[in-house]
């Protein structure tokens, strides 16, 4: 690949992966996949200086600076990053240019490195006065001040007050107070946190300080930014200062002469890792000597006088205990490994995925096989391997067999890894695709949940999506029995329920569940077709004579068509009234604003749902697909934008925001 275009694909993607460490809190690869990214960017920058942009993510802070939790504060002194390191050779390279630069005498810190979220904290004559986050790290944070007041570890007043003082820390949670959170979170019904860091980032930017005090974050002081009224020589008798100010300061920390010395302070706290009450990632080394400092550049992001060792990824072994098997809605039969428990990154972990019998195969995982195991992006456990000497006696390869672990009908093997339940009927199928069929997405019908869903087919009021449009005759039963509710909540359903026969029926076909067919490819069909029924009638070949319809998409809508249970259900939602013609409005003259156009797209939109979004294009006369390709004509993002942007980004395709969409078309955002 040329290297102007893979620099841009490079930029594209630690962009992408930044955003969701630093500001969304949602992290999906590891920090050493994204240190390799970052490196071979360097790289290509460096021979080919002509590629270096300004906004490049060798040159800038990972982060931004948000609104959410309160003001935007201006920086008095910049919260840079560190650069890391991963082997002892690039740990030795820093102190012998350090020591060239600064002469053989000076000394080093080696301490802890907790992957929190940084935090500054301003006195004036001993009185905490701001707090903010480090944002973009050169020019702006977020005003944190109400919700680091209630941080226990947080220091309100100082015991020798001086005239000014600003400290740089870290707030995080102890795995206990992780823990304690995320049982709360379950017993009230809402998303558990992924990870300490995730939950304290969150936590941070609360805007209610009473959740943040009860949440007991954490906080510890590893840098003084800036002090007048009190002369410090050392890092070291920073921290004895800060100390006797009652401040809380990195605890566990080593001052080294030497390069042995420094390697053997980052294998003691290598070996601390599984004891610590809370978890860290990393080992800090810097210049003990502060004046001296001054003498090493910073870059763009990083301060010179500090880097940071990474440790590789945390792996444990553990013993598998069982493999349970469960079915999706596509029939699909996924092994998940069940095994002791073990801790990684935070949380405690006992159950991960093993994808399909090829994953199994390959990585010869049997009953009882002491698995390794680690967490993808410190966020997703999986299995990397097993111990090869520990394996059973006597033991074999664990196989799924060929029959569904739900209702015990055959099961078989397709082209793809995949072992697919074929019982159409199978309630483990039935409960997801009467989920999704109910969904935003598909039909939308409002209140439905999968609680519901999942009572309905154990009381045999659901065998299959038509049902659905007939629960009106079992009303009084419903409302004796309680399923959806009394009365009132019953008779609201179902008249969401008779609401839904109007939609259109792209949203039906949709709802349908038919491999390979999302909504766009739904809203395309059922545009060039008309009705349901002439669908169904057509041939493979009629279909991909459709624009974006390929030879596999047509073939599972011939097939699902041709199935006996399937023509029934239809016939079913026919009987029962539901909308099987699609009305289709032809563009006037293709001199709609966007006749012509093909758009993707992708993201949170503001005060738009995606579905609202397609039919804005579709009334301007363009089409919406569901990939990126280079016949695409834009990309219209929102927040949380994913791969989509970046392929866009790498394809060269123009990307708008709503409201630039807007501006193109006539409107106001208000409109």
């Amino acid at each position: 690949m040329e290297p102007a275009k893979r620099a841009e694909e490079l930029r594209a993607l630690l962009n992408h992966h930044s955003n969701l460490y630093y500001n969304e809190d949602a992290p999906t690869i590891s920090d050493q996949e994204y240190d390799a990214l970052m490196r071979e960017l360097k790289a290509l920058e460096k021979a080919h200086p002509e590629l270096i942009a300004p906004d490049s993510p060798t040159q800038k802070v990972g982060g931004s600076a948000k609104r959410t939790a309160g003001v935007l504060v201006a920086h008095r002194v910049p919260m840079l990053s560190m650069q890391d390191l991963f082997t002892e050779e690039e740990v030795n390279h820093f102190l012998e240019d350090c020591q060239e630069k600064l002469g053989e005498g000076i000394t080093f810190l080696v301490e802890t490195k907790i992957d929190g979220l940084s935090m500054a904290l301003r006195y004036e004559n001993g009185t905490l006065v701001t707090a903010l986050t480090r944002g973009d790290g050169r020019n702006f944070g977020e005003d944190v001040t109400a919700n680091a007041k209630v941080i226990d570890d947080v220091v309100l007043t100082l015991r020798h007050p001086v005239e000014y003082l600003e400290l740089r820390g870290e707030v995080y949670m102890t795995n206990a107070a992780f823990e304690a959170v995320n049982e709360k979170q379950e017993l009230l019904g809402k998303k558990t946190f992924a990870n300490p860091r995730n939950c304290a980032a969150g936590t941070l930017r609360q805007l209610d300080a009473a959740v943040t005090r009860e949440r007991h974050l954490s906080f510890f002081v590893f840098n003084i930014q800036d002090i007048r009224g009190k002369e410090l020589a050392t890092h070291q008798e920073a921290y004895d200062f800060l100390e006797s100010c009652g401040v809380t300061v990195i605890q566990h920390r080593f001052v080294c002469k030497d390069r042995q010395e420094v390697w053997q302070a980052i294998q003691a706290i290598g070996e601390m890792r599984g004891s610590l009450p809370y978890d860290i990632d990393g080992a800090v080394i810097k210049v003990n000597n502060l004046a001296l400092r001054q003498q090493l550049k910073d870059t763009a992001k990083n301060a010179g006088y500090q880097v940071a060792y990474k440790y590789p990824p945390e792996r444990k072994e553990t013993k598998l205990q069982t493999i349970e098997l469960s079915v999706g809605r596509t029939g699909k039969i996924t092994p998940t490994a069940i095994f002791e428990p073990v801790r990684l990154c935070g949380t405690t972990v006992s159950r991960c995925t093993l994808h399909n019998q090829d994953f199994i195969t390959n990585l010869d995982i049997r009953l009882g096989s002491t698995l390794l195991i680690e967490k993808s992006g410190e966020v997703i456990p999986k299995c990397v391997g097993v111990v090869a000497e520990k394996q059973p006696p006597d033991s074999q390869v664990f196989q799924i067999p060929m029959v569904c672990p739900v209702c015990g009908s055959p099961a078989v093997r397709e082209d793809t890894a995949d072992i697919k339940c074929v019982n159409l009927n199978c309630p483990a199928q039935l409960e997801r695709l009467i989920g999704h069929f109910v969904g935003r997405g598909a039909m939308d019908i409002k209140g439905f949940g999968v609680v519901y869903v999942h009572d309905l087919i154990k009381e045999g009021y659901l065998t299959d999506v038509a049902d659905i449009f007939t629960l009106y005759h079992h009303r009084e039963e419903l409302i004796e029995k309680g399923i959806v509710g009394k009365e009132k909540n019953t008779d609201k359903l179902l008249g969401a329920i008779e609401k839904a026969k109007e939609n259109p029926p792209d949203r039906l076909l949709t709802g349908l569940g038919i491999a390979n067919v999302g909504r766009s490819a739904a809203q395309v069909l059922m545009n060039h077709f008309g009705t349901v029924d002439a669908l169904a009638a057509a041939s493979v070949e009629d279909m991909t004579a459709v624009d974006d319809i390929g030879p596999i998409s047509a073939q599972c809508v011939y097939d699902y068509f041709r199935q006996p249970h399937n023509q029934k259900v239809l016939e079913k939602l026919r009987s029962a009234g539901v909308n099987m013609t699609q009305e289709i409005v032809a563009p006037v003259g293709g001199n709609l604003p966007l006749s012509g156009q093909t758009v993707v797209i992708t993201g949170t939109l503001p005060g738009l749902s995606r579905e609202e979004a397609a039919q804005l294009v579709q009334e301007n006369g363009g089409k919406v697909t569901g990939s990126v390709s280079k016949k695409t004509s834009f990309l219209l993002a929102g927040e949380n934008a994913g791969s989509k942007l970046d392929k866009a980004n790498n394809l060269g395709i123009p990307v708008l925001s709503l409201e630039e969409l807007l501006n193109r078309l006539g409107k106001s955002s208000a409109q």
